[in-house]
């Protein structure tokens, strides 16, 4: 008998029981997957030896790998749908606006706007038959052999990757198919979501972890899926859609020449915003630049100033830092004592002193800007300028899109610059790579290699980042006039050696480890670029790796 802790019981099972025969029959719906002991496991999983003393946690849509095995659940199951109905149909998913997956077809002939009503209902039967949904494990010649019969050539493709003899499937009824990640036991789990054409293809959006297990109302974002859309298209131009098209490139010796490609996209963005910036210049006064954690704004910042400088054009950098108020001040402000405050409010700067500088600096005014003196917590006296005609203002950080950090500037003054990784990379056609998995992977390694912080304490804060980033960030990136896209095709491939470092190290048992084995699943089927020698010394990537020209 294994002793377990379950629902603050201590419990003697057999071993081979799975978790979900502990549960209620009228409790499963709601549920997802478990954790047992510091590890997520599905519940269909069954107990061992190794469990014996462990506490059985359940998870539901409020838990954030919950929420990830549910999407992987959803695609898996909108899948089947297409191979029932159109079996010949090659179909890929990928993130979207509005939180949502997108779904798109391959195949180019194929209408998916004329199919929607039929996968629509078609998932609806899968999800009402309530079928189980089985682990099941097999080699890699025998998972080859299922992927034909399924037309999965690309996930043929990622096995030659996969360091492991084996492979984990799941099949349902007579499909089989697997999605790097968890999967609820039986389709009849999945119960809320909707399914929306949206040219070219359909949006499919599911419950968020963190907005009570709801849909999030649907928001166009023009912008953004422009970006997206742009995203696309290049990587399908370049042939890097998938990390088989990454991994071949490498293999073949074209390791110098893909880093120069990806660059090159980084410089063309470069001068499209230089082109844009000139054009408007008499009327551009200030430049404002934000984006979320990992996004390379340091870089950025300093190659768009040498963009400028290029064109004449000699910009002024202040740094919002420098407004921020005194710790006892922020106190007074918010109510709470120093252990609560948010740091990350924008009542946290002074924006009526900022304006007003703003204003004179813009208005030929001599200016004697303030200097935050971190190790004293003070407002100290800056450096005293004055600005000659047509000269920007460039400033950056988490507020800077917002306009009432700037309200003293008319719109039409200002040119906002949204920046973050936009990869529209895949795993396989129907595994995309997370954009957020990546960002947090650069700051792994950022933090490791110029903050002395371990991979753990990385993934501890990033929950923190990530609330600030919907706070403050997200809001406002509708309002750029330019988005520019920070991903580099080759990163991972760069990123692998070390961040693979610093996440083994944490341990099996600690609670860091659930993220940590996830990245790990994700990098380790990136061949890796041992030499960073071929990397310019201005690359984006410089930022989290080192060596670059802008570190002095």
């Amino acid at each position: 008998m294994i002793r377990v802790k379950f629902n603050n019981e201590q419990l003697s099972v057999k071993e081979g029981t799975r978790v979900l025969e502990l549960v209620e029959r009228g409790e499963r719906k709601n549920l997802v997957v478990c954790q047992v002991g510091a590890q997520i496991k599905e519940l269909n999983y069954r107990l061992s030896e190794k469990n014996d003393g462990m506490t059985i946690k359940l998870l539901n849509l409020n838990n954030a790998e919950a929420g990830r095995a549910y999407r992987a659940s959803l695609r898996y199951i909108v899948a089947m749908a297409f191979y029932n109905i159109y079996p010949d149909v090659k179909i890929r998913f990928s993130y979207n606006i509005s939180r949502s997956i997108f779904c798109r077809a391959l195949t180019k002939s194929f209408n998916m706007a004329r199919a929607v009503e039929a996968i629509s209902a078609e998932v609806e039967r899968i999800i009402e038959a309530d079928l189980p949904i089985e682990r099941v494990t097999v080699t890699i010649a025998e998972a080859t052999e299922i992927y034909k019969k399924f037309h999965l050539d690309d996930k043929i493709e990622i096995l030659k990757y996969r360091p492991e003899n084996t492979v984990h499937l799941y099949k349902c009824g007579d499909y089989y198919n697997y999605l790097h990640n968890y999967m609820v036991p039986s389709t009849g789990c999945i119960h809320n979501y909707t399914i929306t054409p949206y040219s070219p293809g359909i949006i499919i959006q599911y419950p968020r972890h963190d907005l009570d297990a709801n849909i999030p109302e649907f928001e166009e974002e023009a912008t953004y899926c422009k970006t997206l859309q742009r995203a696309y298209d290049w990587a399908e131009r370049a042939k890097v859609q998938t990390v088989a098209d990454i991994n071949r490139k490498i293999e073949r010796g074209e390791v110098l020449e893909f880093v120069q490609m990806c660059e090159a996209y980084h410089n063309r963005q470069l001068a499209e915003l230089g082109d844009a910036i000139e054009r408007e210049i008499e009327d551009v006064r200030l430049v404002a630049i934000a984006g979320p954690s990992s996004s390379g704004k340091t870089t950025f910042c300093n190659r768009l100033r040498i963009e400028l400088l290029s064109r004449g054009i000699d910009p002024v950098t202040i740094s919002m830092d420098d407004y921020y108020f005194e710790k006892e001040k922020i106190c007074e402000i918010q109510g709470k004592p120093l252990s609560e405050l948010d740091l990350e409010h924008i009542a946290c700067l002074d924006i009526d002193l900022f304006n007003k500088d703003l204003f004179d600096l813009i208005n030929g005014e001599k200016v004697t800007l303030p200097r935050f003196d971190f190790k004293s917590g003070r407002r100290v006296a800056g450096r005293t300028i004055r600005l000659e005609q047509n000269v920007p203002i460039i400033i950056e950080g988490i507020h800077a899109l917002n306009e009432r950090l700037t309200r003293s500037i008319p719109k039409h003054r200002k040119f906002k610059i949204y920046i973050a990784p936009h990869t529209q990379l895949n795993i396989d056609d129907h595994s995309p790579l997370s954009v957020t998995d990546a960002r947090l992977i650069r700051r792994i390694v950022r933090d490791m290699n110029f903050r002395n912080c371990p991979a753990a304490n990385t993934i501890d804060m990033w929950q923190s980042v990530r609330n600030g980033e919907f706070r403050w960030i997200y809001p406002n990136q509708e309002n750029a006039d330019y988005v520019f896209n920070s991903s580099l095709g080759y990163e991972m491939c760069v990123l692998k050696k070390q961040a693979m470092e610093a996440l083994q190290q944490i341990d099996a048992a600690a609670p860091q480890y659930l993220v940590a084995n996830r990245l790990i699943k994700t990098l380790k089927y990136f061949r890796d670029i041992g030499d960073d020698s071929m990397i310019p010394c201005n690359s984006l990537l410089r930022e989290f790796i080192g060596g670059s020209c802008f570190e002095v």
